[in-house]
């Protein structure tokens, strides 16, 4: 498969996954986490198929377009290391929605993240929430969900 051929089907099954997983927590009451702003493309999504929802970005250095970017009171600055943990004191087991898309093209290092941050998402999502990620995480109490039809396998994942 080539390099672009792959970044079609993450994108692709990232939509399917994003958009399967703002109806099945639509119900919820509590914010979004959108780990990781990018060039901006996924939370410009986000806000077209949840308008309601009070989505949270969190980033180290934001770059995005500026019509992809949230306003200053929704944006956590800064290392998810540091700003995950206090996510966590300030929303509590709040979140309905976490969406990450932090890896780069490093398989390894993509997964040493993943494993770094997992313990640090879990406590934030609220009974019913969802995490979509880029990649394979590493949970206590979330379970791997099925993918929609229209998600290519080991591209997207969903965690409930």
């Amino acid at each position: 498969m080539s390099r672009l051929d792959v970044f079609i089907a993450r994108m692709v099954s990232q939509r399917a996954c994003l958009n399967r997983a703002a109806d099945q927590t639509g119900a919820l009451e509590g914010p979004v986490f959108e780990l990781g702003l990018g060039n901006g493309r996924t939370y410009h999504h986000m806000r077209e198929i949840m308008p309601d929802r009070a989505i949270y970005v969190f980033e180290r250095a934001p770059a995005a377009h500026p019509d992809s970017t949230p306003p200053e009171e929704r944006l956590i600055l800064g290392d998810v290391r540091e700003t995950l943990p206090a996510a966590l004191e300030r929303f509590g087991r709040t979140a309905t929605l976490v969406h990450a898309d932090l890896g780069g093209h490093n398989l390894e290092k993509n997964d040493a993240f993943a494993r770094l941050i997992s313990p640090l998402v879990e406590p934030l999502l609220a009974p019913g929430g969802l995490m979509v990620s880029s990649d394979r995480m590493y949970f206590d109490r979330l379970e791997e969900q099925p993918l929609p039809a229209d998600a290519v396998p080991g591209r997207v994942f969903i965690y409930g």
